[in-house]
């Protein structure tokens, strides 16, 4: 290579300002048009440009009144500490491992062939990172990536991030569809690398895939070897029926399965504080990958959870949830069959976040409403930012965990006067 390739020529004008409209193309990586973002985390800027009241369906996280903030006011006095405030352990601190573990195994959310084993969990910054984990891991440039349509799209931007291609496969009442994927297997002859599922109350739509298709997706992945994340942030919010085994309670000890939790849902999102449950060797790995992100999950809330879970705040603090997310979900779903009848089908979960609605009327756009709402005082999220073609155009995603009853009602009575409009618009 030439000295002049590698260093321009010296003359007067690289004295001069550069004229930034020349400059040539800068040198991205490949993945750059792969970096799609997230709807759902952009909708806190869009908010952020309104100064009156809005209800706020929008974003998936508790309301300030079901955070146990007391708890943790007190709690910080006595372990925020300077000790607690340096560099922890990648795999998370040994002390929120110990009561993490503890906690999972009294509530049987850890199969009896794996209690007694914390080698399985890592403590991640959010679950986020615990998605961005496993992509990273087994996502080569080019694998086939299936997952629910709807979809947390934050799950399947993360997959496309490493150049993965997405494959959707629908959700009905039952959640993924597996003869779909089975089909398009049998079709196209390539069964998909990963298979990303939010298995239970999934996030947008609400279901819960049956234990039939469980056992389904399950021996898929084991003909096919392909890695299933299981991303389960809602599985302790059920508030009716019978509860269903986690993929990793229907096969324990399995390589194939990656499992995400997180703190958000069911404590404070704020906290940044999420864990997988992952074969051991697959730890290994996870925590080389971890240290080149972020070295460690925070640690002083780590040992604030830890501490909040080791007296037992948990268990009471999960009841709570339950019963309060009932009566929300009860107000939005008669609050939508009373200003909306005959005009949208909702989904009915039995926990949770979210109601998935769609307008039996094809030709609305939720897109096109949604700064008509915004100005009526009410967000959501439009059903397209849940598909990465773009897809359920005339669909919403309503959160019902994060507004009281009364406000619940005043939120859909705004939605209504935005349908209105928009028509009227129109």
């Amino acid at each position: 290579m030439s000295t002049t390739s590698m260093h321009p020529a010296t003359s007067a004008s690289q004295n001069q300002p550069a004229d930034q409209s020349q400059s040539p193309a800068l040198p991205y990586a490949r993945r750059r048009d792969q970096l799609v973002g997230s709807v759902i985390d952009a909708s806190t800027t869009v908010l952020a440009q309104y100064d009156h009241d809005i209800v706020k369906f929008g974003m998936g996280a508790p309301a300030p009144d079901m955070l146990p903030a007391a708890d943790f006011a007190r709690i910080a006095a006595q372990v925020f500490s300077p000790e607690n405030f340096t560099y922890g352990e990648t795999k998370g601190e040994p002390v929120l491992i110990d009561a993490l573990h503890e906690y999972l195994t009294s509530t049987d959310q850890i199969p009896p062939e794996q209690q007694g084993n914390r080698d399985r969990l890592l403590i991640t910054s959010g679950g986020m990172q615990g998605l961005d984990l496993g992509f990273k891991l087994f996502v080569t440039p080019g694998d086939l990536v299936a997952c629910e349509s709807p979809t947390y799209t934050n799950g399947s931007a993360t997959a496309m991030s490493y150049e993965a291609e997405i494959l959707e496969i629908p959700v009905d009442e039952e959640g993924m569809q597996i003869d779909a994927l089975v089909d398009h297997t049998r079709r196209t002859g390539r069964a998909p690398k990963v298979i990303y599922t939010v298995p239970t109350f999934q996030n947008p739509a609400g279901v819960t895939m049956s234990l039939p298709r469980r056992e389904r997706l399950l021996e898929f992945a084991h003909r096919h070897r392909s890695v299933i994340i299981e991303d389960n942030p809602y599985g302790m919010l059920r508030f009716e029926g019978e509860s269903l085994p986690a993929l990793s309670d229907l096969s324990p000890n399995d390589p194939l399965i990656f499992g995400v939790r997180t703190f958000s849902k069911f404590v404070a999102p704020g906290l940044r504080v999420g864990w997988i449950d992952v074969d051991p060797e697959v730890r290994e790995l996870a925590v080389n990958a971890k240290q080149t992100m972020d070295s460690c999950a925070p640690v002083p809330n780590q040992h604030l959870i830890a501490r909040w879970l080791q007296e037992g705040g948990a268990d009471s603090h999960v009841e709570v949830l339950r019963k309060a997310y009932r009566e929300r979900k009860i107000a939005m779903s008669e609050g939508l069959a009373r200003l909306f009848p005959g005009e949208v089908r909702a989904t009915d979960p039995d926990g949770g976040f979210f109601l998935w609605v769609t307008f039996e009327e094809e030709s609305i756009n939720t897109e096109d409403l949604m700064t008509t709402a915004l100005e009526e005082g009410v967000a959501y999220i439009p059903g397209p930012a849940f598909s990465p073609a773009g897809n359920f155009s005339n669909a919403l995603r309503l959160c019902f965990a994060s507004a009281a009853p009364d406000r619940i009602d005043d939120g859909l009575q705004r939605l209504r006067r935005a349908v209105d409009r928009y028509r009227a618009e129109r």
